[in-house]
């Protein structure tokens, strides 16, 4: 059962890299904290964080904003 938030990413992501059936997204309930983990091919990585991480820091908003409808927090890990 994936949440908004992972759905937000995993949508974004997929658009974003050219492997998009490599795009993995996982949720895991860190006590009072949603962490939704982001996977993609090694050449992609460049693409989901962008120059100076400001694709990154975009996709991170975008998921607060989803865990607030949700009324929850969330943090946004991407790769290692």
């Amino acid at each position: 059962m994936a949440s908004m938030m992972g759905t937000v990413v995993e949508y974004i992501a997929k658009a974003l890299v050219d492997n998009p059936d490599e795009v993995k997204i996982t949720e895991s309930d860190n006590g009072d904290r949603v962490v939704v983990r982001l996977d993609v091919a090694e050449g992609d990585w460049g693409k989901v964080i962008g120059k100076g991480g400001r694709i990154a820091t975009a996709m991170r908003s975008l998921v607060k904003v989803a865990a607030v409808k949700e009324d929850v927090r969330v943090g946004l890990e991407i790769g290692d």
